[in-house]
């Protein structure tokens, strides 16, 4: 299917469009903005300038893909938002480019889902197949691992990491980082335990969780200090992948990881 643009839209002249486009009524793609073979643009989404997009991405109306950052030090710097293949952004979706403070990009993966009136803010790093449901709102300079789901009307402090195949519940806060393959939920962002459920559809083995699971029990609910915890977890847990990099998260972590709930059910304990 050739590109098919319509003569409502506007296009600034430096702007590169790639094969196979659709882009809708009243859409605007503002300068040394590159949007990638086939992707689409329903009617009035608005790309900025300096946003690079990839293959197959899909922008619903009225989101603002590449904005200003909302940054007081940001004083018009050439800034980047740089955007790969098969991405699904809905209506009112905001992402902003980056600030020099923070390396200069804003930078988004992969085949991943933004649902409506998400925002993603400067110099945020999301990885590859990630879900940010409706009105999910990071900070900047906010981290997000691969396979990481965040439910609906969550905010993500600046600065925090989400590690991998992590799953955040709905209508909470998360001021401190989130280990991988962790389920997190409530107002002050608690730990629940691994995320069995999306570590097994996305074809983790039963050893594997078994492992992490009892690596979980020691680092988040034994009462140990973190340097026992972890020589009891080398000692007592076999050698596992997912085990090792759960640790070398908690390890790396400059901001503090997510604490443990003080409950076994799924309610918030703040």
């Amino acid at each position: 299917m050739a590109t098919q643009i319509h003569p409502t839209a506007v296009i600034d002249s430096t702007a590169r469009i790639g094969e196979d486009v659709t882009v809708g009524p009243y859409c605007v793609v503002e300068a040394n903005a590159t949007v990638g073979d086939g992707c689409r643009l329903e009617p009035y989404a608005l790309i900025k300038t300096n946003v690079s997009m990839g293959a197959g991405n899909h922008v619903h109306s009225n989101a603002v893909i590449g904005g200003d950052p909302q940054h007081l030090g940001y004083k018009g710097e050439e800034t980047y938002l740089r955007i790969g293949d098969n991405n699904i952004f809905r209506e009112g979706v905001t992402i902003h480019r980056g600030t020099t403070q923070g390396g200069g990009e804003t930078v988004i993966g992969s085949e991943c889902l933004i649902m409506a009136y998400a925002h993603v803010a400067h110099d945020c790093r999301v990885s590859d197949n990630v879900i940010m449901a409706n009105a999910v709102l990071l900070a900047g300079h906010v981290e997000v691992g691969r396979n990481v789901i965040i439910s609906g009307m969550s905010a993500v402090q600046q600065f925090v990491r989400i590690g991998d195949y992590a799953f955040l519940g709905g209508a909470s806060g998360y001021k401190l980082d989130v280990p991988p393959f962790m389920l997190a939920h409530g107002a002050r962002g608690r730990l629940y335990g691994p995320n069995l459920i999306g570590l097994r559809r996305n074809g983790f083995d039963s050893t594997s969780c078994k492992a992490l699971k009892k690596a979980y029990k020691i680092i988040f609910r034994s009462g140990m200090t973190k340097d026992k915890a972890f020589e009891a977890v080398e000692r007592d847990v076999e050698d596992n992948e997912m085990v090792r990099r759960l640790v070398t998260f908690i390890r790396e972590s400059k901001n503090g990881v997510t604490s443990a709930s003080t409950r076994n059910g799924n309610g918030d304990d703040s």
